[in-house]
């Protein structure tokens, strides 16, 4: 079965096991929240995958290649001590303070939260790290920027690209210092981590007319602060450079938003991969937009 169908039968058959054993999501607001967005995306769902084509249906020499080597690609580096500390934070129970700074959580009610519930429902999956690798690498990315670093996965995903330097973006300040101890671990010094509410943080680094080759959008998921974002990024993207929207189908809020920026006048095409959309900025390229499986 295809993975965006199996997804949605996944959805209807076995809810997320959050659902019943958190106490948030038990309450009646949250429960209802948490529901109409897994009805939306269950709809959305089985929508993308009626309506996703393969490298038969790509006529562009470009996306062909793309299609072939990046989404349908392999890897060739090896991510296993950073898969190996992922599956620490997923085994750590330790207790820490989060408090939702962007859309609110369907999981959780009280801040304090254990690192592993937070691994378990916040970090990228390996194979979406992997593929944000493959896009950077495939641009020969140096200037990086992430908006949401969380625990520091994929920054350390990102950071392993030569050349690169990844500058991600976090306001919790628990969060902050596992990402710094995870990237002392590593002794990765490409990293750096910009600390506080990215509705200031973001405006001022953007003061830095340098050009941005890849970002990242994986923080604060509502239609407001999402189009702002991209708009001030937009402005700071490299002739090549590609944005990368995770969780466009999270909401109905995320979905409009995407849809919108998609069609926005710097963007010259995009691809829906259903979890996240990418937006190409490279002037040679024709509007177009795809709709593909991952």
């Amino acid at each position: 079965m295809h993975d965006d169908c199996a997804y949605a039968v996944k959805l209807i058959h076995r809810p997320p096991v959050y659902l019943f054993l958190i106490p948030s999501v038990q309450s009646s607001i949250f429960k209802k929240l948490f529901l109409l967005n897994t009805l939306f995306r269950i709809q959305s769902s089985i929508k993308h995958w009626l309506d996703k084509v393969d490298e038969h249906s790509i006529h562009s020499p470009f996306f062909y290649d793309f299609y072939l080597r990046i989404i349908r690609g392999e890897t060739k580096s090896h991510f296993t001590d950073i898969e190996k500390l992922r599956t620490q934070l997923l085994q750590n129970n330790s207790i820490i303070k989060l408090k939702d700074l962007g859309d609110t959580s369907a999981y959780f009610k009280s801040e304090d939260r254990s690192i592993s519930k937070i691994a378990h429902t916040s970090l990228t999956d390996a194979k979406y790290c992997e593929l944000f690798y493959r896009i950077a690498e495939n641009i020969e990315a140096e200037n990086i920027v992430e908006l949401g670093t969380s625990m520091g996965i994929t920054s350390l995903y990102l950071a392993q690209l030569k050349k690169s330097r990844v500058t991600t973006f976090e306001g919790n300040p628990d969060l902050i210092n596992i990402a710094k101890t995870n990237f002392e671990l590593f002794g990765k010094k490409n990293i750096e981590i910009i600390e506080g509410n990215i509705d200031q943080t973001l405006s001022d680094y953007l003061q830095n007319p340098a050009k941005i080759d890849f970002a990242l959008m994986d923080a604060n998921h509502r239609y407001e602060p999402t189009v702002r974002y991209f708009n001030w990024i937009a402005k700071r993207m490299s002739d090549t450079g590609i944005i990368v929207i995770d969780d466009i189908y999270r909401s109905p809020e995320m979905a409009k938003a995407w849809n919108e920026l998609r069609k926005h006048d710097l963007v010259y095409s995009s691809v829906d991969l259903f979890t996240c959309g990418i937006l190409f900025f490279d002037l040679s390229l024709t509007k177009q937009h795809f709709i593909w499986s991952y």
